[in-house]
């Protein structure tokens, strides 16, 4: 059993522990470096089989695999739909811009023209 002095040594001592996560050493060293935040986030670590057969067959996807390929195909296809969005929108505002160039035109066009002397100085 141990004495109540030792139990207050360890109480006092258990206080110096840091209670941060100890994956997170390292983010900012990675992100400066171009590499993932964590070591476990891609890369051949994650997205290559762990083993496979003797006679050379791959190994069937694990659970982790299957799910960071579907992540990754959703994403691609968000990507793709806001890129179509994009130039869409991009499109239809060339049209608006297009639109209110001709309207400017017209306007133009439709003002009193210079007659008399007025167009003759204007000609000169």
């Amino acid at each position: 059993m141990c004495s109540p002095r030792t139990i207050q040594t360890l109480r006092h001592s258990s206080r110096r522990f840091t209670t941060a996560c100890g994956a997170q050493a390292g983010i900012k060293w990675r992100t400066e470096n171009g590499l993932a935040r964590s070591g476990t986030e891609y890369g051949p670590m994650t997205d290559l089989p762990d083993w496979s057969f003797a006679d050379g067959r791959p190994a069937p996807p694990l659970k982790g695999q299957l799910r960071r390929k579907q992540e990754r195909g959703t994403l691609a296809r968000r990507v793709v739909n806001l890129s179509l969005e994009v130039d869409k929108g991009m499109e239809v505002w060339r049209e608006k811009q297009e639109e209110a160039k001709r309207m400017q035109e017209r306007n133009k066009s439709l003002l009193l023209k210079p007659k008399g002397n007025l167009l003759l100085k204007k000609n000169k």
